[in-house]
């Protein structure tokens, strides 16, 4: 019995699922061609490898830890909930009577390195899109990052409102989505998350699953 071999087979199971043929709020503030190819269920280039489903599972089980917690602390809390309009469907970790919760595993580099940033609504922007869209859909006035670091389970934790910035923010954002879809218009690759390296590449495009053996050229010249 190879344990690895089992593990892997297993994550590779479990990420098997068809997309819901909506946007993701999870990906909001992301580059626009990505979030259309994610919602037209488009066949990836560059597949998520075993390495990186095994980092997502442990990251899962952070996640749980502290959420289990935190409901054990107060049993008013609602968990996992689905949130759908029209065109969008997410998954909201925890709702409160006045916010939304959402929880992050970090690696450690990462962690400690937010706790130096002076913006934590531009460094975390694509969270708080996330977060905020939720917070909108059920009227909470505000939304709560919380940050989990996987070395020693540090806690960082930011609340915001949602606010005029945060709504125009979204708007601005499904407007966008809505009216290459709208088109069919394929949009244009635009990494918009994490910067770029030493090499002047996109940091962003190293993430993304159709970044990979050329697709993201097609019907555009990345910027």
């Amino acid at each position: 019995m190879n344990i690895q071999e089992l593990l892997d087979k297993s994550l590779e199971r479990k990420d098997a699922y068809k997309k819901s043929g909506k946007w993701s709020p999870s990906l909001f503030g992301s580059c626009l061609r990505r979030q259309y190819w994610n919602r037209a269920d488009e066949l990836p280039t560059s597949p998520i490898d075993a390495l990186t489903l095994r980092r997502f599972a442990a990251g899962d089980l952070f996640h749980n830890f502290v959420q289990n917690i935190l409901l054990s602390a107060d049993t008013s809390l609602q968990k996992e909930v689905t949130i759908e309009t029209e065109d969008v469907k997410g998954r909201a970790d925890l709702i409160t009577a006045d916010e939304v919760i959402d929880i992050k595993s970090q690696h450690s580099r990462s962690f400690f390195w937010m706790a130096k940033t002076k913006d934590i609504k531009k460094d975390r922007f694509n969270n708080w899109m996330q977060v905020m869209w939720y917070a909108r859909e059920l009227g909470k006035p505000y939304g709560r990052l919380v940050f989990v670091e996987k070395d020693a389970l540090c806690i960082q934790e930011y609340r915001l409102p949602c606010d005029a910035y945060w709504q125009g923010m979204l708007d601005e954002e499904l407007a966008a989505l809505r009216n290459f879809w709208g088109k069919k218009l394929l949009p244009p690759p635009e990494p918009r998350l994490y910067g770029v390296d030493k090499a002047g590449k996109a940091k962003e495009c190293g993430f993304c699953v159709y970044s990979i053996n050329g697709k993201c050229k097609e019907g555009g010249e990345k910027k």
